[in-house]
């Protein structure tokens, strides 16, 4: 099954990808030669073969409960801002990389 220059034209249109007409040339040729790597695997009998969705199967997070560490090892919160440009109240301030209303650091 060979892609047409018009089918990689139509890719690259989706992925909003200008191509010259040397490059859609040289990208048809380019994908033709990946999709015939593929041909091996195409020969596989797949019959009743159920499709696999993650190669590990059913993964899940495993979370644990965020417990506060009393213990010596934990840090204050006070020697943690210490050395930070910026802080409020318990927490780091850092600029905002997704914008708001007024445009300032949260």
């Amino acid at each position: 099954m060979a892609l047409t220059r018009e089918d990689v034209a139509g890719i690259a249109d989706y992925a909003r990808i200008a191509l010259t007409d040397e490059e859609l040339d040289e990208m048809t040729s380019y994908m033709n030669d990946a999709i015939d790597l593929l041909q091996p695997i195409r020969e596989y009998d797949l019959e009743g073969v159920e499709p696999t969705f993650h190669p590990i199967g059913d993964l899940s997070n495993v979370m644990g409960e965020d417990v506060i560490d009393d213990s010596d090892r934990a840090l204050p919160i006070d020697v943690a801002l210490k050395n930070a440009p910026s802080a409020r109240d318990r927490y780091f301030r850092v600029p905002s990389i997704l914008g708001d209303e007024e445009g300032g650091d949260r």
